[in-house]
């Protein structure tokens, strides 16, 4: 107890190289830490953005690219699905609902999915967790709209608010659907998923837009627009859909006869298996920042080292002092011992700490404007791994001014 306090006392007399000190160790724990929190967290939240699906299906192509653009709204898909086919499947006899999405518009840079009653009835995340309105109703008219709640606050839309869809997923378009504005029946309760990020039609509300269009092309300059006709609107074609089994066992089934079925090719993935793929696919990535931050936490401990060993000549006096008075000499060498170990621990502390702050601080942010969710998971065995090992690491250097200042003899410390 007498060594700590006399530690602390040693520590609190060097105030500022002490303090520089703790405060490079601890960056190079946030670092290293805050690589790991966030790859954590995303996985945690990219797993609860959609729950209780068994599959998600589209047009023939890759598993990753249908998953990002279904669930996450990243990147678009290359083909589509007829209705024959979906309205196939969600007939389907082992299929316990289903929820077709059509994407391929949006507004101010925000996506535009249509579907129907289903997705606000059967879509689940982080759980059971069910979507619910803050305001007003799920669209039923041709041109109703129902808005994400990132979409809402952002522009400041309120129930009956006009809305011009454009043309495409790009932020700026030069197709407008101006003769079609949609009218803004209902705001749905903040997520924290893709979904606070996006607006939401009906499927006839989408074929609306685009009546009387060719090829995905309004028609030409100066061509007569024939007047919208209600009676002949109907759903060709979707972008992909949803799908829930009524028992797992079936699920595996199900994926087998829609990736071999004859009259369309399709492909079907179980999201938590795919999701495996991204994170196989972004371990080089992970393990490349592993690696630089591990390079700084080393920085930081050569910096502790030096700031000691630095400091060993000015307290030559001191320890002379402490073997005068009856300190052992393998005391200190304790005493160094433990210096650079409650520098290590305090700047780790402090790493750790300062993590978790600023990802509670910035969740809000990276969930709204980059539609991310953030989960605030606890400390994982990594953390705990990079956390001994930095203690341990400080200790063994610490070793290093200790065995100077064991070797100092007690003339040459009375006479520095």
């Amino acid at each position: 107890m007498t060594l700590l306090r006399l530690a602390l006392k040693s520590l609190r007399a060097r105030a500022l190289v002490t303090s520089l000190t703790i405060f490079s160790i601890m960056l190079s724990i946030m670092l290293l830490v805050g690589v790991d929190r966030l790859r954590g967290a995303a996985q945690q939240g990219f797993a609860g953005t959609l729950s209780h699906t068994d599959l998600i299906v589209g047009a023939r192509g890759g598993d990753l690219p249908l998953l990002l653009s279904s669930v996450f709204h990243i990147g678009y898909a290359t083909n589509s699905v007829s209705w024959e086919t979906y309205q196939h499947f969600s007939h389907h006899p082992a299929v316990k609902w289903t929820i077709p999405i059509s994407m391929g518009d949006s507004h101010r840079g925000y996506r535009v999915v249509a579907t129907d009653q289903n997705f606000y009835d059967h879509y689940q995340y982080r759980g059971d967790h069910h979507l619910s309105f803050k305001e007003g109703r799920a669209p039923s008219g041709l041109f109703d709209v129902a808005l994400g709640a990132e979409v809402a606050s952002r522009f400041h839309y309120t129930l009956g608010h006009k809305l011009i869809l454009s043309h495409g997923i790009q932020e700026r378009s030069i197709l407008k659907h101006d003769r079609s504005p949609f009218t803004v029946t209902g705001i749905l309760a903040r997520t924290a998923t893709p979904v606070d990020r996006a607006l939401y039609i009906t499927l006839l509300g989408d074929e609306a837009m685009h009546f009387d269009w060719t090829d995905g092309t309004p028609p030409a300059i100066g061509e007569p627009m024939r007047p919208l006709d209600p009676s002949k609107l109907k759903v060709d074609e979707i972008t992909s859909f949803l799908l829930a089994a009524k028992s797992r066992v079936s699920t595996l089934y199900l994926q087998r006869e829609i990736n071999t079925y004859k009259p369309e090719p399709l492909t079907a993935i179980i999201p938590g298996l795919t999701l495996q793929q991204l994170w196989q696919l972004l371990d080089y990535a992970d393990a490349a920042l592993s690696i630089v931050s591990v390079a700084v936490l080393v920085v930081g401990l050569i910096a502790m080292l030096i700031a000691l060993y630095t400091a060993l000549n000015e307290r030559r006096r001191e320890i002379a002092i402490l073997r005068a008075v009856g300190v052992h000499i393998r005391q200190i060498f304790l005493l160094f011992l433990l210096e650079s170990t409650l520098i290590a621990t305090i700047g780790t502390v402090l790493g750790i700490a300062a993590v978790y702050g600023l990802l509670f601080l910035l969740r809000p942010y990276i969930e709204n404007h980059y539609g991310l969710p953030i989960a605030l998971v606890g400390l994982s065995s990594r953390v705990e791994i990079y956390a001994v090992c930095t203690i341990l690491g400080a200790a063994l250097l610490g070793a290093i001014p200790a065995f100077r200042a064991y070797r100092n003899s007690l003339v040459d410390g009375l006479n520095a």
